[in-house]
């Protein structure tokens, strides 16, 4: 049992595994990404409508601001949470997902911040369109940008940054 579990948490695990072990650090990426993301989003950054689900489920503080002003707010936290949560993945996905050394350390990790840059500001853009121009609730704008990051993601990493 221990010999089958070490083989999953190697970089030799095969496809099936690696794609999960990528899943199970994106979920944890995501979580922090959440967390950091929530808490200036209620806080510092307020830029939860009252009619949020955030708001209504999770009690957090609602604002009244302009659409315009609520989309640069929601851009703000997202970065910021982008910061957080890529650092942490990056280290996560070098030591149990992907086998590094295809680039120094440095240079992987200039990648790594690159790639997830491109798929945060491409999804960023997008939810920050879906506010600004349909009022789409900040926490549906959310999913929408963790979901096309996360794809995006993926296929960068494994093809471009790490061996495979």
């Amino acid at each position: 049992m221990f010999k089958r579990v070490a083989g999953i948490l190697s970089h030799d695990c095969g496809p099936f595994w690696q794609f999960v072990k990528y899943g199970v650090v994106g979920v944890a990426s995501t979580i922090a990404q959440i967390a950091v993301f929530y808490a200036l989003a209620s806080t510092a950054l307020k830029c939860l409508k009252a009619d949020d689900w955030a708001v209504r489920w999770l009690g957090l503080p609602s604002v009244a601001v302009t659409d315009s002003v609520r989309a640069a707010r929601f851009a703000i936290a997202t970065g910021l949470g982008f910061v957080v949560s890529n650092v942490f993945c990056w280290l996560m996905n070098r030591w149990f997902v992907f086998k590094p050394g295809k680039f120094r350390w440095w240079k992987e990790f200039a990648f790594f911040i690159g790639v997830s840059g491109a798929a945060m500001a491409l999804a960023t853009a997008a939810s920050w369109y879906l506010i600004d121009a349909f009022g789409t609730m900040t926490t549906i704008a959310h999913a929408v940008e963790i979901a096309v990051s996360f794809l995006f993601n993926y296929f960068m990493r494994k093809y471009a940054i790490f061996r495979g």
